[in-house]
């Protein structure tokens, strides 16, 4: 695993960014701490961090250069199937230096040009600096695991896999207010954009040639999902369930392969147990990682963990969490976010990765399972909703009374009574408003609501309702549960899910490879009905089903938990001097001029009332998006 960065400058005035190139790699060192490379040539430079996966040899190391001297490449991945691909490239004649798949996808550009990613079976981000040609081609994996961000003007192109890089390269830091305004409602950006005019992420599933100042940019990849052919699958469940368990035993077993330590993160939940059930057919003993939550027993599933753990023999570990041990790494998670992102989860996920890496270099997950077969509490509602009956038409039908009753997410009725509230608004809306408010912590209003009247101004509506649109595209009145599970995919998993694993693994040089990504596992998911994936009485239902022979079975028998970091405790405790002395001051507020001094006030009374909502989650989001502007826009 590594991390990249690149100019290829269009003017003079543009090859005055190669002299900060190294600064750029520099700032990405957690995603590459082994090793280090650069390759200028005339108006083009390449940088790259290494993470040592695989034993390289002595002519392994990036940027990596064809024999020829035409080509160079920086590679930010892993491809599974890269040594059946050398073999039908050395076949065809091509020589090799190295054993590794960076020089594999090199040859595989040389010989078939920008049509062969669809034969690679892994997760990527790369440049390729073609000298003779002197062009540039960029490429995205499939289903965003790896992040690849895109700067331009009139004088070059820069890229980089983090926004610090693309600062120490020195783009201008003029804020996207139509970013901004999504992020206050989802609590992350979706792509393409950033929280910066002018840089741009690089869509899943695309590439980016550019030649001359001409750039091209393609769609290379699309989640197969036809409606059609859906509906004249004939295979029975059965069959179904077959097929699952060995598309995704060979998905994991792709997915050891390694020459440093491997473990996997092992949770109590379906999809992370499946996956070590399946790791443990192909590897002895292995290693897996659970965190405990000491003071939230409600959230703790680590004696199911241990559970899985005791029937497959792995070398399990439990870091057990306090609250202080949450609260302790807050600063470290706020320092490293370069972009506005408050999924507060991320906590729980970077302390998991650093107390990991102490142990292995590489860990599986089960990321990817319920937004391919519907696991989340909102499927169920969107199931129900689309069911109709007694029970939803019940549920609205009392919606004045959600709406006065307390809410919260600390209190089991406080909890219930928000999501009656939810499903609630949610019947009387179409799929697209429907998806959009159930994706979010704060309606466009409430968000546009915190901007000062200036930032109202720079929101343009135009073009946010565009940017909306284009992410809800696939939803339609007459289609079925299968459109969300795609809008899913396109939205949460990349931008939240994704994100959030790709950040924290990386600042702690951790590489996560979830088997239920691989291509063919995604093929079969959006092969299936949406009965195979979800009844009235179980969500993921094919998972579960198929996999019922190899888990323990009290998984069974219990509600998927999640984890909620205790944010509205710090908030009332130990953060109350952060938030009214310093970030969220009035003082501050007004001085930045980005919000309004008396919607925050608001939203600060809300949060110490007995009836705060989700409020702490959207304080959370300001909380980052102020950490994040003193020090990137100040500093």
């Amino acid at each position: 695993m590594c991390g990249i960065s690149g100019v290829f400058a269009f003017t003079d005035a543009g090859r005055n960014a190669l002299a900060s190139l190294h600064a750029s790699t520099d700032a990405i060192s957690s995603r590459g701490p082994d090793s280090q490379g650069h390759f200028f040539f005339e108006r083009c430079g390449l940088g790259f961090r290494r993470l040592a996966i695989l034993d390289l040899t002595a002519d392994g190391n990036q940027p990596m250069t064809d024999e020829s001297g035409r080509y160079t490449i920086v590679f930010n991945g892993e491809i599974f199937n890269f040594k059946e691909l050398r073999q039908k490239l050395v076949a065809r004649g091509h020589r090799f230096h190295s054993q590794t798949d960076t020089e594999v996808v090199l040859h595989m550009y040389i010989a078939e040009g920008r049509n062969f990613l669809k034969k690679l079976n892994g997760f990527f981000d790369f440049a390729i600096y073609d000298k003779e040609e002197d062009s540039i081609f960029l490429a995205r994996d499939r289903m965003g695991e790896k992040p690849l961000l895109v700067y331009r003007d009139e004088d070059k192109l820069l890229f980089s896999s983090e926004m610090k890089s693309l600062l120490a390269l020195g783009i201008p830091r003029k804020l996207d207010y139509v970013s901004l305004s999504h992020y206050l409602q989802l609590n992350y950006i979706p792509g393409p954009a950033t929280i910066f005019k002018g840089v741009k992420k690089l869509l899943p599933g695309y590439y980016m040639y550019v030649k001359g100042k001409k750039v091209v940019r393609k769609r290379w990849y699309k989640v197969p999902y036809d409606p059609k052919k859906v509906e004249k699958n004939k295979t029975s469940y059965e069959q179904q369930q077959k097929k699952l368990v060995e598309i995704l035993d060979e998905a994991t077993a792709r997915r050891l392969v390694a020459d440093v330590p491997v473990g996997a993160f092992l949770s109590g939940g379906i999809d992370s147990s499946v996956v070590v059930a399946l790791a443990s057919r192909h590897t002895q003993h292995l290693n897996t990682f659970s965190i405990g939550f000491a003071d939230e027993p409600f959230f703790d599933e680590t004696k199911y963990a241990k559970l899985v753990a005791d029937r497959y023999k792995t070398n399990h570990t439990v870091f057990s969490l306090t609250n202080q041990d949450l609260y302790d790494h807050i600063f470290d998670v706020l320092n490293y976010i370069d972009e506005p992102f408050a999924d507060s989860s991320a906590l729980a996920v970077y302390i998991l990765s650093k107390r990991t890496r102490e142990k292995a270099t590489v860990a599986l997950s089960g990321d990817g399972a319920d937004e391919l077969f519907a696991g989340y509490n909102k499927h169920m509602g969107e199931f129900q909703v689309r069911q109709g009956g007694f029970k939803a038409e019940a549920v609205t039908g009392l919606n004045l009374l959600w709406d006065v009753l307390p809410k919260s997410r600390n209190s089991f009725f406080g909890n219930k009574i928000r999501q009656f509230q939810r499903f609630s608004r949610g019947m009387l809306s179409g799929p697209k408003d429907r998806y959009w408010d159930w994706a979010s912590f704060a309606s466009e209003k409430d968000a546009r609501g915190l901007l000062s009247t200036a930032s109202q101004r720079k929101v343009g509506k135009k073009l946010a309702d565009k940017r909306r649109r284009e992410l809800l595209e696939d939803l339609h009145a007459d289609g079925d549960l299968n459109e969300v599970l795609l809008t899913d995919t396109k939205l949460v998993l990349p931008y939240d899910m994704l994100t959030k694993v790709d950040l924290m693994s990386m600042a702690n040089s951790l590489e996560v490879r979830p088997p239920f990504l691989d291509p063919n596992v995604v093929r079969f998911a959006f092969s299936l009905p949406v009965s195979s994936k979800i009844d009235a009485k179980m969500k993921k239902k094919i998972v579960q089903d198929a996999f019922r022979p190899m888990l323990p079975e009290e998984l069974y028998k219990r509600p998927k938990h999640g984890f909620e970091v205790p944010l509205l405790k710090w908030f009332r405790g130990e953060l109350r001097p952060l938030i009214e002395d310093d970030l969220l001051s009035d003082g501050f507020i007004e001085s930045q001029g980005v919000f309004d001094v008396d919607a925050i006030r608001g939203l600060k009374k809300q949060l110490f009332s007995s009836s705060p909502g989700d409020v702490h989650a959207r304080i959370w989001a300001l909380i980052v998006f102020q950490w994040w502007w003193k020090k990137w826009m100040i500093s």
